[in-house]
């Protein structure tokens, strides 16, 4: 019998693109995520850099060229994580680079990796000019972050999403998106509305308590990046998510 350890066996690279930078030490990497043997949808990653520190948020594994062109950019001290369902690359970052895993608890979708630091709204982050949104209510932990970098910078998870284009997604993901409420424009996620909201509820005074923060530009964990504008148009989608008010 053999004494050596199996190693970890993690999700493989998916297609992405280069890691950009969309404001000052914050950057972004496209991608995508094959979801079962038909689809394959975007999925989007934010890096933020103090310090010579980076947290990746929303984290997702990258080839390894770009990997090495990611810690060029720093040292990859943390991953953190905004929604429920994300998580599969979670693992990779925490065992490969041995980072601090930030979550809020409470998740039952992915229970992996263990959490180091808890996310609460009144808890410090690790970078300046930053808050924790976090949502009330709902039936399970999601959050999104606001930057004041620039014009104010939303990151996302599931709960705001925002497309101009469908790249990253297959043809039949393409094909599909539109039928199902993904349509091209900012919209409030429908099948993470149905999912979190408990039976008899809504979450629309939560996403009105979001708007009171001061924010132009959104990236979310999937879609495209909104370079401005970006207010206005999470305002519109929380009115065509909850018409009637």
């Amino acid at each position: 019998m053999s004494d050596s350890v199996s190693q970890p066996v993690y999700p493989p690279v998916y297609p992405h693109d280069p890691i950009e930078e969309i404001a000052q030490d914050v950057f972004m990497v496209r991608g995508s995520l094959r979801m079962n043997a038909l689809l394959r949808i975007s999925r989007n990653m934010a890096v933020i850099r103090h310090d010579s520190e980076l947290t990746l948020v929303n984290p997702i594994r990258l080839h390894a060229a770009e990997e090495e062109k990611l810690q060029t950019l720093g040292t990859i001290r943390r991953i953190m994580r905004l929604g429920p369902m994300h998580g599969v690359d979670d693992p990779y970052y925490v065992n490969r680079f041995k980072a601090e895993f930030w979550c809020q608890p409470g998740g039952t979708i992915y229970t992996q990796p263990d959490i180091d630091v808890e996310m609460r709204p009144d808890g410090p982050l690790p970078f300046p000019d930053a808050e924790l949104f976090c949502f009330n209510g709902t039936s399970q932990p999601e959050s999104a972050l606001v930057l004041q970098r620039g014009n104010g910078l939303l990151l996302t998870c599931d709960a705001i999403q925002h497309y101009d284009d469908y790249k990253h997604n297959n043809l039949p993901a393409r094909l599909m998106l539109p039928l199902i409420g993904f349509p091209k424009t900012t919209l409030v996620g429908p099948i993470w509305l149905k999912r979190l909201t408990p039976a008899g509820a809504s979450l629309r005074q939560e996403f009105e308590r979001l708007l009171t923060q001061d924010f132009d530009v959104l990236l979310s964990a999937h879609g495209s990046f909104l370079a401005h504008g970006a207010k206005a148009a999470v305002r519109a989608a929380i009115e065509r998510a909850f018409p009637g008010g």
